[in-house]
């Protein structure tokens, strides 16, 4: 009795952890950890190189940053003398992964900010890039590569592909200082859901003590879960955190319509509802068509050749079906109710409107 007891409480766990659908994924695919995050970095650099394609004398801070180079590398100018047409001002950025080392490769992103016309067959000079608390994470330096080209004449007008003052460096910074995230010394873990929603929350906790047979998670709120890390895997946390994230649980959503005005594109969850409504929806067309009517006078007679205008107005209206959408319809049958009456997706769009204004549409709707 005892043991039919368990089978049938693991039954009811199982199926509040999968939910009504197959829809599963696994939670490294819904989560982060908490304190394992990517960093942002930012640094301000020269280009040179470039083919007379570069910032002009009158882009001040590119004119005082090549010349304050030149003297700390000993070599003495007259500023008067420099020229800028091959040099650039640039901003260079770059994201530091989670548990990069010092000596790991990241890619750089580098952007114009003079006047410059072309970064093409540029080279990056060795650029200091800094977070937010200003100390230095990496190092860039390299060829920068445009992905595409432009050319004009003298004459003016010309072609372009892509963005020409917008470069890319991969593997162009070299990490010196890493963020480090010590996973040895925890006793428990915390998991950020990337959608908040109570109901995945509680089955990502009832879907790790389910695995483990004991109880480790607790949903503490919609968007994190904690998790004790047992005994036996205190030496072991990253085998620990792999066994948890490559768990499977079903995601659940908020209801809700998603309209592009400017797209015509409706996007619609699985969990939208109607309640019961009847739509209908036709378009009136007006057409006017303006003429002119030329009358001759008769031969050998005083009169004047007279314009008359004509306006000719015809109407014309859709005849569309009032159909039935029924209380609780899913999303098949919604899109098939809408279908019948032969709307476009710009349609789509008044009639969800109109629905809401209705009260029968049981979703969120968002526009944008």
């Amino acid at each position: 009795m005892m043991k039919k007891s368990m089978i049938i409480g693991l039954a009811l766990a199982y199926l509040l952890v999968t939910g009504k659908n197959s829809g599963a994924a696994r939670i490294k695919d819904v989560v982060n950890i908490e304190g394992a995050r990517s960093n942002q970095l930012i640094g301000y650099g020269l280009v040179v190189g470039l083919k007379r394609s570069g910032d002009d004398d009158k882009t001040e801070f590119t004119f005082q940053s090549l010349a304050n180079m030149m003297t700390r590398m000993g070599i003495v100018v007259d500023k008067k003398k420099i020229d800028l047409d091959n040099v650039a001002g640039v901003m260079v950025t770059a994201t530091l992964p989670a548990f990069a080392k010092v000596g790991t490769q990241i890619d750089v992103v580098v952007s114009s900010m003079g006047n410059a016309k072309d970064l093409q067959g540029g080279t990056l000079l060795l650029t200091p890039l800094a977070a937010p608390d200003n100390n230095v994470y990496a190092v860039a330096q390299g060829p920068i590569s445009i992905g595409g080209f432009s050319a004009g004449g003298a004459a003016g007008g010309g072609v372009q592909k892509n963005h020409p003052t917008v470069g890319y460096i991969p593997g162009g910074a070299i990490v010196e200082k890493d963020l480090s995230l010590h996973l040895a010394d925890r006793e428990k873990i915390s998991l950020n859901l990337n959608n908040p929603d109570f109901t995945t929350s509680q089955r990502l906790a009832t879907a790790v003590n389910l695995s483990f047979g004991e109880m480790l998670a607790q949903s503490v709120d919609a968007g994190t879960v904690e998790i004790a890390i047992p005994a036996n895997c205190l030496k072991n946390v990253v085998g620990f955190i792999s066994q948890v994230e490559n768990l499977e649980i079903a995601p659940d959503a908020v209801a809700k319509v998603v309209l592009n005005e400017r797209t015509g594109t409706v996007i619609m969850g699985e969990n939208v509802r109607i309640s019961t409504v009847a739509v209908a929806h036709g378009n009136l067309s007006v057409i006017i068509k303006e003429t002119e009517r030329v009358s001759q006078p008769l031969p050998f007679s005083e009169g004047e050749t007279v314009i008359t205008p004509e306006t000719a107005l015809t109407a014309q209206e859709e005849t569309r079906k009032l159909v039935v959408i029924p209380q609780g319809a899913n999303l098949g049958e919604v899109v098939r109710g809408l279908n019948a009456i032969g709307v476009s997706p710009r349609d789509l769009i008044s009639i969800f409107q109109a629905i809401r204004a209705a009260g029968a549409l049981q979703a969120e709707l968002v526009i944008i």
